[in-house]
């Protein structure tokens, strides 16, 4: 006989992905505690197919905005330390003078409606500053890649939790839109590298979003870019044969109708 037990395979918490990490202040120069992802611990895994990232056990997509308590100046990670003195000004004029510090401490993990709440603090302060059209595009893709996560936990048993799940629904279209004419905005105005991304990963990425809203003139224009390179990497390359075959059945589709 088999006396051998199956050991119950624990799930870690998403506590034990988080480390604090102290932040200075660009605004008002106070030191405050935020909660960073442990790099070496969050495993990564595949990716949507809008890039949206993608780790086992933790979204680390919910740490990835910095928001002081103090004065509520708030930011992508990346953008938050790059204020001109005018910009400071800006956020103090405009958001500094209306915002209420929270009595309460950090919460031991954000669920989405943390995160998504600072986001949108985020997006209040790039749009105050006046940040690029870039930043505000990256900072609106993101919190569609957390309403779109928000809604898929959502449970849809009562007419009631249909409705709720049907808004937040809503408000990631709006915000995925409004992301995707950002973007195309910003190739216009700004130089390579955008938000991190070199030109054939932007390529790639509106090529989804123009795939999503059935712009297919310009997702094929987009993929056409990437495999038409001498230079392109073969990962992007084959991420934008897969899209073409998407695109051209999806047309397909369309004119079948």
């Amino acid at each position: 006989m088999d006396h051998t037990e199956k050991k119950e395979v624990k799930q870690p918490s998403e506590a034990e992905f988080l480390f604090p990490k102290k932040i200075r202040c660009t605004v008002c120069d106070n030191v405050f505690e935020t909660k960073m992802v442990k790099s070496s611990k969050a495993r990564r895994m595949q990716p949507d197919f809008d890039l949206r990232p993608r780790f086992e056990n933790i979204d680390t997509l919910k740490y990835d905005v910095y928001a002081c308590p103090m004065c509520g100046y708030a930011a992508i990670s990346r953008s938050f330390d790059h204020l001109t003195k005018g910009q400071i000004q800006l956020v103090k004029d405009n958001i500094c003078v209306n915002f209420m510090a929270s009595a309460g401490g950090e919460p031991e993990i954000y669920d989405y409606k943390t995160a998504i709440s600072r986001y949108e603090r985020a997006l209040a302060c790039a749009k105050v500053k006046r940040a690029k059209i870039s930043e505000l595009a990256y900072t609106m893709l993101k919190l569609s890649w957390l309403y779109r996560s928000q809604a898929d936990e959502m449970p849809e048993t009562t007419e009631t939790e249909m409705t709720e799940k049907a808004k937040i629904r809503q408000t990631q279209a709006q915000y995925y839109r409004e992301a995707y004419d950002g973007f195309q905005k910003a190739l216009t105005e700004e130089d390579f590298p955008i938000c991190g991304m070199d030109s054939f990963t932007m390529d790639y990425l509106l090529a989804c979003l123009a795939t999503h809203f059935k712009d297919y003139s310009y997702a094929s224009k987009a993929v056409s870019n990437i495999l038409s390179s001498q230079v392109a990497d073969r990962r992007i390359k084959d991420k934008a044969l897969d899209l073409k075959t998407t695109i051209v059945e999806a047309i397909r589709k369309e004119t079948a109708k």
